[in-house]
């Protein structure tokens, strides 16, 4: 199953920001995840069209699972 990591933060216009990670470690850590977040805020590392980030909104793990029915 494929898994993505998706950090969402606001930027300074007011609007989403996300930063997707593909095959996060497993489990994650809730405090690892935030305190990650807050270096991505606290650097400023990350631009946006709507400014910098500046605050947080959710940190989401998103699980896809593919089955081929029919492959050529």
């Amino acid at each position: 199953m494929e898994q993505t990591l998706r950090l969402v933060f606001r930027n300074a216009e007011g609007r989403s920001v996300t930063i997707s990670v593909n095959d996060p470690k497993d489990p994650l850590d809730s405090m690892e995840v935030n305190d990650v977040m807050d270096q991505i805020i606290n650097t400023g590392i990350f631009d946006s069209s709507g400014g910098s980030i500046t605050g947080k909104v959710r940190a989401e793990v998103v699980s896809r699972e593919v089955n081929t029915i029919l492959e050529f």
